[in-house]
């Protein structure tokens, strides 16, 4: 049955009670199944579902726009520029209205049968409710022992940094009531693809949580978006969530990256002296660049990785990235200058120019570099 065919009656009409996010790349195939088997689960509730789409090149986003003209519960929200899956579920739940809001996959590996059960148990009082694979009747589907192992760690890493007690808080399937979301709203750091933790994490109190178990599925359709760089956005929440009051961890990335980028200066210039048989000049100045370069594609894998830069305005970037790494090491020498003509304290004076040179990069970088436009 098509299924503009299956949407009737004044469920459809009412007000929404339940919104449901699914962020989406590259997820077109998987869009009218799940909306299928949404509507088959909620046959009496009034919902909606948003699709925050990050770009995809499959035409996801085209693809949920002509279901929404045929269908009033379907709605899209299409990124252009940005990506990550914690702020596309942050931006989706601002885009709605609903006094409930659920998150949930795209490529039907959450059971959706289990959403009527998650708004009840929110309507009997908690305030938040985990589709769970760690708690008795939880499977986690048919993984081979390294996942299973990595998937254990990384779960008991998170507790870590969880204000509940909360056997799966790396799922990503959940629900929850809207001013509970509001309100960790901007204490949530946007990192990665571990909503639910970052959630958890930065809820400015306790929650009621309870846990609802559930299999896990094999994806169907489509390609699976975990991989490394996944792995490192978790690190980086973990981290944001420990140390983050302390010492931003953007910041404390972009000063790492500058000290990786300090030894590949000396290598160079090391090389060209040595190997090469070139002059202390000409050696310096390859090596000034090759360093800069160096961290500008470190800078934008890792530092930056939500603000990403492609095609011309990777060039322009690299651009900028220069022109703000000398007026860097203006700022540097400048401030080390001043102190060690105060004191004389040699290292005192470096450590200082060496502070500011970095502050320096990291300020204008952001504004001019990986700016949010």
């Amino acid at each position: 049955m098509p299924l503009d065919a299956q949407i009737g009656g004044d469920v459809i009409s009412a007000t929404p009670v339940l919104t449901i996010i699914i962020p989406t790349l590259n997820e077109r195939e998987n869009v009218e199944p799940l909306l299928g088997s949404l509507a088959a689960a909620l046959p009496y509730t009034a919902w909606e579902a948003i699709f925050v789409d990050d770009d995809s090149q499959d035409g996801t986003a085209d693809y949920v726009r002509d279901l929404a003209r045929r269908n009033p519960r379907v709605r899209c929200l299409q990124r252009i520029g940005r990506r990550g899956l914690a702020t596309a579920c942050m931006e989706g739940v601002l885009a709605s209205a609903s006094p409930y809001v659920a998150v949930i996959d795209a490529d039907l590996q959450h059971d959706e049968r289990l959403v009527p059960k998650m708004l009840a148990a929110l309507r009997d009082g908690a305030d938040l409710v985990v589709g769970s694979r760690y708690v008795a009747g939880g499977v986690v589907g048919d993984w081979d022992r390294g996942r299973a192992r990595a998937s254990g760690f990384a779960t008991r890493l998170a507790r870590m940094i969880c204000k509940a007690d909360v056997a799966d808080p790396l799922s990503g399937f959940f629900m929850c009531r809207r001013e509970v979301f509001e309100r960790a709203l901007r204490r949530m750091s946007g990192q990665g693809f571990k909503v639910l933790l970052d959630l958890l994490a930065s809820s400015p109190e306790p929650l009621r949580v309870r846990e609802l178990p559930y299999s896990f599925r094999e994806r169907q359709r489509g390609e699976s978006k975990l991989d490394t760089l996944i792995v490192w956005e978790f690190g980086m929440l973990v981290a944001d969530k420990l140390v983050g009051h302390i010492v931003p961890v953007r910041f404390a990335l972009f000063a790492l990256i500058g000290g990786l980028g300090l030894l590949v200066h000396l290598t160079m210039l090391g090389t060209g002296l040595n190997l090469l048989g070139f002059s202390f000049r000409a050696s310096q100045v390859v090596a000034t660049l090759v360093a800069m370069t160096s961290n500008f594609f470190l800078h934008n894998q890792f530092t930056y990785r939500d603000r990403r830069l492609h095609g011309l305005r990777l060039v322009r970037g690299l651009v900028t990235f220069y022109l703000v790494c000398g007026l860097g090491i203006v700022a540097n020498v400048g401030v080390a200058t001043y102190v060690f003509s105060a004191n004389h304290v040699w290292w005192l004076a470096g450590v200082a120019g060496a502070v500011v040179g970095s502050v320096f990069n990291f300020a204008m970088s952001s504004v001019f570099t990986w700016n949010r436009k």
